[in-house]
């Protein structure tokens, strides 16, 4: 089946990379693997630490990030419990293999000075919690095994979303799709459905232009250091 079978990574926006990085590789043990300008994105820096050979989390400096303001209950949440606006993100989970992990990876953080909540037993999880610079909201999580589905779809929150038993069915099992080889042609443009945020008149040309045009203009193949450099 065809469908997206994990995260391969969180880009996350920073006023201060060098600050991330060093928090996410000391406190968090994660390697630095890519720093680079940004394809495709003026002034822009990209950074990516490993989780593992799949998974990453990335960093996105702008000069102009610099001048949004963080607010909690608008763009940040604060903690795990509390909101932040539609299509933000509210906070993230790293995952590790056992709760013996856990605990040691609660003794790495303490360790480098952070304070961490938990652990916290959710039934489908055992759960940690703690702060990352500019305001991030970070967990580490493990599951000693797949979430049961059956056990975890609350009826009465089901009812409360406005999800009806055909939907629920459709849900759990979403309809199997093989690909045709890359040959779906890009639909018309739809205002009723998702975008990204270009400005108009870019992004229509965006849209006309065949997938081929797309990846000559746009790709950039070639690592910033050579092989040996």
């Amino acid at each position: 089946m065809i469908k997206g079978n994990g995260i391969h990574h969180l880009a996350i926006s920073t006023a201060d990379i060098k600050t991330q990085i060093e928090f996410f590789s000391d406190v968090l043990g994660m390697e630095l693997v890519a720093l680079y300008w940004m394809h495709g994105v003026e002034g822009a820096w990209h950074g990516f630490l490993k989780a593992n050979d799949s998974c990453y989390i990335a960093f996105v400096q702008l000069d102009a990030i610099k001048d949004i303001p963080i607010q909690y209950g608008s763009t940040h949440a604060g903690s795990g419990a509390l909101p932040s606006a539609p299509g933000t993100m509210q906070h993230v989970a790293f995952n590790v293999d056992s709760k013996a992990d856990l605990l040691a990876m609660r003794d790495r953080i303490r360790d480098r000075g952070v304070n961490v909540v938990g652990e916290v037993e959710h039934g489908m999880c055992k759960s940690i919690y703690f702060a990352g610079p500019e305001g991030l909201t970070l967990e580490v999580a493990t599951s000693e095994e797949p979430i049961d589905q059956n056990a975890w779809i609350d009826p009465e929150v089901v009812a409360l979303a406005g999800i009806n038993a055909d939907e629920l069915k459709r849900f759990k099992r979403p309809a199997d799709y093989k690909g045709e080889g890359g040959a779906v042609a890009q639909p018309p443009y739809d205002e009723t459905k998702p975008h990204m945020h270009y400005p108009p008149e870019d992004y229509q040309r965006m849209l006309a232009a065949t997938d081929a045009q797309i990846t000559a203009a746009s790709s950039m193949s070639e690592p910033p250091v050579s092989a040996g450099g």
